[in-house]
């Protein structure tokens, strides 16, 4: 996929699920994101201990749930029983951490678009990146016109994707222009660079279409910066403002 080739995707992705109306990364945020009008939805994916891949952005519990520790450290069993949405407000108390297939099936159903953050628990990188890369097409098999975006900082995770499933289109996170990165996406046969949006100017959109990738921009919550990113000619913006960018 480059830019060459039609991007079956909207301009605008909902930052997991709702942004911060609701707790993140749970199926109440997709929810209320849909119920605000956006069809395309970012996630963050990591595996259980006995290799569940379900949603959730950090490497601990504490932030966003009711358990301690390190997640990828559980098995699902104990991991579902987690309260994911306390935290947030006592409207979603109770709420719980979802599989990714839960997730991928309401999408399905919708016909909603998914772009999934592979988070790798540290070291286990490259099988994070093949069992979600696995589930992915397991569920959207070859041929899907619009089959869900695989990120990842983490090359090697992606480098598991590119191996399990290597038709599902890839993209490259960057905060920071580190040596490499440009033969790193090559490596990976990347569709997309995803970057923290204040490291794009014309210069680097320009290198990046140059080498038949899209732009793409996270987390964009400013409109100044949304319009700066527009007139710039990018291709994507991430953010947590449901309730302010229209999808449209």
């Amino acid at each position: 996929m480059n830019t060459t080739a039609p991007w079956p995707y909207p301009f605008w992705i909902a930052h997991r699920g709702a942004g911060r109306l609701a707790p993140e990364n749970t199926l109440a945020a997709f929810r209320l994101g849909a119920r605000h009008g956006w069809r395309m939805f970012e996630c963050d994916a990591r595996l259980s201990a006995d290799g569940v891949p379900f949603l959730l952005h950090d490497d601990t519990l504490e932030r966003t749930t009711s358990g301690r520790g390190v997640a990828g450290g559980l098995p699902w069993g104990e991991l579902a029983r987690l309260d994911a949405g306390a935290w947030h407000s006592r409207a979603h108390a109770g709420e719980p951490l979802p599989t990714l297939e839960n997730v991928a099936r309401f999408c399905l159903a919708n016909r909603y678009l998914l772009d999934i953050e592979i988070k790798p628990t540290p070291g286990t990188e490259e099988r994070t990146g093949r069992a979600v890369a696995e589930l992915a097409a397991r569920l959207w098999p070859a041929g899907t016109s619009a089959p869900p975006l695989l990120t990842s900082f983490a090359p090697d995770a992606l480098r598991g994707a590119q191996t399990a499933a290597p038709h599902l289109p890839r993209g490259l996170l960057l905060d920071a222009l580190r040596d490499g990165w440009l033969d790193t996406a090559r490596q990976l046969r990347c569709a997309a660079i995803v970057c923290h949006h204040a490291l794009w100017d014309a210069a680097l959109v320009a290198q990046v279409k140059a080498a038949g990738w899209r732009a793409l921009s996270y987390t964009v919550n400013d409109e100044w910066a949304a319009e700066r990113l527009i007139r710039l000619g990018t291709d994507g913006i991430v953010t947590d403002r449901v309730d302010l960018f229209s999808p449209a």
